[in-house]
């Protein structure tokens, strides 16, 4: 099946469940016998009561009931959760199903003011080979003082490597095939300091194995190890003025993070760290209509293993290229997109942005920028919480992309 095809079939199963069918026109299907069916409720799953099994709905009637509230916020919840999943197709993972569990909590149900923590479960597995399970998240203590941000992920991936440097990922068709099995845990302790300013400790912990490697291209790791183990700590000094954190659509958001590395604490013969800015703005243009900005730029130093150089690409940044195929010692990208609300919980967006990596400033050349342009749609899953399918066009690649909350 095309990509064009999975991408098709990702929109129409996003759109069945979001617009409205009429009587005569609504599909119809077998009732299940709910004398014997299970019910989810608060308290788990139950017997329904013989007042309820007198409404007998199909299956399919159910599951448009699910998604249709699914976006209604439940203010007498302290947990509200939903499961979404979906085909996907892009130019490194090919065609896969993806399968998202988000959720919004409050400690305390009376405090509506504050932004409400989340927390999603998602995994990932295709026909390449690739599979991927995560967590990732954000806990926001009372009246907003504190917050812990968290993701730890595992994947398994037989990708390409192109090598180090922008010469390498130039020729697109120039790589070697090797499996990566990777995993990655970070979490950020913040204090909130004043009016949206936050700081606060930062670690990080790495694993990366290159398997299966022929022998004729190991040059491209540059006698690099194969397998690097790092463990950093660091700190995080964040600006914070957005609306919501999923979805923003008023506010500007500032980010400064550094992580140093030590050598004693993984298998690598020198330290190493890094430094990330993250600047991103939202505003409204006019009705249902969002203009968003985002610039990002990583720059590592010290002796850096081929699994932590700086890169763009996949589902955040630079959509539309494989992930990892420039990589160096700096990388820098911006972005713009324009977000618009369509029809009830339909929406599309496009965007333009450039990127480039470099070793060091003095390299950075400008016929090394590449340009990136897409298109996505947009479907509200959850209460400010939109599943998106986006379509990504870089020099000489594209990607399709099925991912849950907006790209930043």
């Amino acid at each position: 099946m095309s990509a064009k095809k999975i991408a098709v079939l990702s929109v129409l199963l996003l759109l069945s469940v979001s617009l409205p069918l009429s009587g005569k026109g609504s599909v119809r299907c077998p009732a299940v016998n709910t004398d014997s069916a299970l019910v989810w409720n608060n308290t788990g799953w139950q017997q329904p009561d013989d007042s309820s099994s007198v409404n007998k709905r199909g299956f399919i009637e159910r599951v448009k009931d699910y998604f249709k509230e699914s976006n209604t916020e439940k203010q007498n919840k302290r947990f509200d959760f939903s499961v979404i999943g979906g085909p996907h197709y892009s130019s490194d993972t090919k065609l896969g199903l993806g399968l998202v569990a988000a959720g919004f909590y409050r400690k305390n149900l009376a405090d509506s003011l504050t932004t409400p923590s989340n927390v999603s479960l998602y995994g990932d597995i295709s026909t390449v080979g690739f599979w991927l399970i995560g967590i990732r998240g954000d806990h926001i203590f009372p009246h907003d003082r504190q917050r812990l941000d968290y993701n730890m992920y595992f994947y398994s991936f037989p990708r390409h490597f192109w090598g180090i440097g922008y010469g390498a990922g130039s020729e697109a068709s120039d790589y070697t095939d090797f499996r990566e099995l990777y995993l990655r845990a970070s979490i950020d302790y913040l204090f909130k300091i004043g009016r949206a300013f936050y700081i606060g400790p930062a670690a990080e912990f790495q694993r990366s194995v290159a398997k299966d490697i022929t022998p004729d291209n190991l040059y491209r790791w540059n006698g690099e190890k194969l397998n690097c183990t790092n463990a950093g700590i660091g700190f995080r000094l964040q600006y914070d003025s957005r609306d919501n954190l999923t979805a923003a659509t008023s506010g500007f958001y500032c980010a400064l993070e550094q992580r140093y590395f030590p050598s004693f604490a993984g298998n690598i013969p020198k330290g190493f760290g890094y430094s990330e800015l993250s600047l991103r703005f939202y505003r409204g243009v006019w009705k249902g209509g969002v203009l968003a900005g985002a610039y990002h730029a990583r720059l590592s130093y010290g002796d850096v293993p081929w699994s932590q150089l700086s890169t763009f690409g996949g589902s955040s940044t630079m959509r539309g290229y494989y992930e990892g195929r420039f990589r160096d010692k700096g990388e820098m990208d911006i972005t713009f997109e324009l977000r618009q609300h369509v029809y009830r919980r339909n929406g599309l967006a496009v965007w333009a942005g450039a990127g480039t990596v470099f070793p060091r400033f003095s390299a950075m050349r400008f016929r090394h920028i590449l340009p990136n342009v897409g298109i996505g749609y947009r479907w509200e899953f959850k209460s400010r919480t939109n599943v998106r399918v986006d379509f990504g066009v870089g020099r000489g690649e594209t990607a399709f992309i099925f991912s849950i909350n907006e790209a930043f």
